[in-house]
């Protein structure tokens, strides 16, 4: 799968795969968004569902097109014409179906089936707070290392990468930003507000943006995931409690989940790569996958529907100078394999098991061209249990933890990833949702370096700093004699690295 793009076009390869002309046979029938047809009674009570329609990307047709979901019963929420992308509501259960017969409307589908179950991000487990104990004890070991932040003697991860070492030469620029698309971002932590972005922070929650102050913030504690992601990019060198990969540049946070029920939707993950690409951002985070769907399919409609808007915004802003980074998952799939069983799809209503082929099924936004796929590392440098992988797949590796195989000499020994949570707290996590932004930040310092690098470039020079361990001999952890998962490929790019472990110290020499 190729992932350069550039607005310079240093390297422009769309895999065929990914061609709205795609036709499949495998996939077994998908739950409909709503009954092919309806009664005047069932119309009644029929719910109220998100569309995306993508059509040609001009004025006129898009005037048509509004014309057309009106008459069938649409609301439009926003439309982004620069891409194509009408955002709309409907209870009209034949909606999709009808516009997709609409002269212009290139692709039509619900973003979801029922706001029903709970989201998976990418962290692999629940989070474990620091307690005073613990603080206490990190603090005393932090203490021996001159410039140290009082709870840096847990972060294992920032050595691995010489992201303790880089700061001392250059900590990042203040003119980057990394955009934290996610479930939102506590940016009243004491090691967040420094480098907080408000201007460049919204909550695209139904796929418009809202800027009011604080609604990019988390809906409850519970929604922690963002905040901890921020912290592991840019947690201000400032004597608080942790330090980010790049200390100096700007973090900023796009609230993409629904408040009812935690899922990443396809029309907010649009807003938020069309809004991050027209307020600046040099590079954005993704740890998660478009919901509710694991893998989205071409020969269904409404994924195809689904597959289509994403790639468009993300497209947009990589035109506009946006570098995209997305987690691998957490799995331990072979991404490119022949065959996976996704058995948890959809997840907004009840799953139906089916086997996908991922050359033709993708996991957004990971799988999209032009993103940097990171896999996950434990202590030792080897992939984590829980990582996805896959030759041609991965770009590259960061650190996201591993608690089971590779625990670090640190003073709580703990194998995940130490950072901030929300109302001023830390906590370990580990998972590719830990992996990708320390990519990012690594990302951030290039660009800052770098400041005229486009996208395409960028992602270039972080593969060649990448350090990369090769395949294992083995890679049997647990010791029962059979292989955990395969790398192929060899020293210089391989399934489990990509092109290597970032190097933040090489990114600022």
């Amino acid at each position: 799968m190729a992932h350069l793009r550039s607005r310079r076009r240093l390297a422009l390869a769309v895999p065929v795969v990914l061609s709205l002309t795609a036709s499949l046979g495998f996939l077994p029938a998908a739950a409909s968004a709503a009954p092919a047809t309806a009664t005047a009674e069932q119309a009644a009570d029929a719910p109220v569902l998100a569309y995306v329609v993508n059509t040609k990307a001009d004025h006129r047709t898009i005037a048509r097109v509004k014309q057309a979901i009106a008459a069938a019963d649409g609301e439009v929420v926003i439309a982004y014409e620069k891409i194509g992308v009408i955002v709309v509501r409907s209870a009209n259960g034949d909606f999709a179906k009808t516009l997709r017969t609409v002269p212009g409307v290139q692709s039509a589908g619900a973003t979801r089936t029922a706001p029903l179950a709970p989201a998976g991000t990418t962290d692999a487990g629940s989070a474990e707070y620091l307690t005073a104990a613990d603080a206490a004890k990190l603090k005393a070991a932090s203490a021996k290392t001159p410039d140290s932040e009082p709870l840096e003697a847990d972060q294992w991860d920032l050595r691995a990468i010489g992201a303790d070492k880089a700061a001392k030469i250059n900590p990042g620029s203040r003119n980057v930003t990394v955009a934290v698309i996610d479930t939102g971002v506590d940016d009243t932590h004491p090691d967040l507000a420094p480098n907080f972005s408000k201007s460049q922070s919204a909550n695209c929650f139904g796929g418009a943006p809202d800027t009011t102050p604080g609604a990019w913030r988390p809906y409850t504690a519970g929604d922690y995931h963002g905040t901890h992601v921020a912290g592991e990019i840019a947690a201000a060198r400032n004597g608080v409690g942790v330090a980010g990969v790049a200390p100096g540049v700007k973090v900023s946070a796009i609230n993409v989940t629904d408040p009812a029920n935690g899922l990443f939707y396809a029309e907010a993950v649009v807003c938020a790569f069309v809004f991050a690409a027209d307020h600046g951002v040099e590079i954005t985070n993704n740890s998660y996958y478009v919901d509710p769907w694991m893998y989205n399919c071409m020969d269904d409609p409404d994924q195809r529907a689904i597959v289509d808007a994403v790639n468009r915004a993300q497209l947009y802003a990589q035109r506009k100078g946006t570098l995209h980074f997305a987690s691998a998952g957490n799995s331990n799939h072979d991404l490119a394999s022949d065959a996976i069983d996704d058995t948890s799809s959809p997840n907004d209503t009840t799953a139906v098991p089916r086997t996908i082929d991922p050359s033709e099924c993708f996991d957004l936004p990971t799988q999209l061209p032009g993103v940097v796929t990171v896999s996950a590392t434990g202590s030792e440098n080897r992939k984590s249990y829980y990582s996805s992988y896959g030759k041609g797949v991965v770009d590259v590796a960061a650190p996201g933890g591993d608690s089971r195989y590779q625990l670090p000499d640190t003073p709580s020994k703990n194998g995940r990833i130490l950072s901030t949570m929300p109302n001023g707290e830390y906590a370990w996590l580990q998972g590719t949702s830990m992996a990708s932004p320390h990519a990012a930040g690594v990302a951030a310092l290039l660009k800052s370096k770098h400041p005229w690098l486009p996208p395409a470039a960028l992602q270039a020079l972080l593969k060649a700093q990448a350090n990369n361990p090769g395949c294992p001999a083995s890679y049997d952890q647990n010791g029962d004699g059979t292989q955990d998962a395969t790398c192929e490929g060899g020293r210089q790019v391989n399934g489990f690295y990509g092109h290597g472990i970032v190097d933040a110290l090489r990114a600022v020499k």
